[in-house]
């Protein structure tokens, strides 16, 4: 079985309302953006430091909490996933480079 951040995102919106206590999920999203977006940066600071550790057992498990809690973030600020990804579809048709400098300009 293969889970994809879409499947990953239908599990999160599924749980986010849940109200009998077990979910993680929806505990999280109650206690508002701000707490979501606390939780992001703490898995961002844990992932850099288990990769320039070069831990990489720590970094996947790590990573696996930072796609979690963005996706946890963006169910919080009302920001589909959809949106998200045709953002970076859109960016994939130029170079990485050419995508930036087009940024800066804006």
């Amino acid at each position: 079985m293969s889970l994809s951040l879409e499947d990953l995102n239908d599990r999160i919106a599924a749980r986010a309302d849940v109200t009998d206590g077990s979910s993680y999920t929806a505990e999280l999203i109650s206690k508002g953006i701000e707490k979501c977006a606390q939780k992001l940066g703490e898995e961002a600071v844990e992932t850099v430091i288990a990769a320039t550790a070069r831990d990489h057992k720590g970094t996947v498990g790590e990573s696996a909490d930072l796609l979690y809690h963005l996706l946890v973030l963006l169910k919080a600020a009302d920001v589909p996933l959809a949106e998200v990804m045709a953002e970076l579809e859109s960016r994939t048709a130029q170079s990485g480079l050419e995508e930036k400098a087009g940024r800066a300009k804006r």
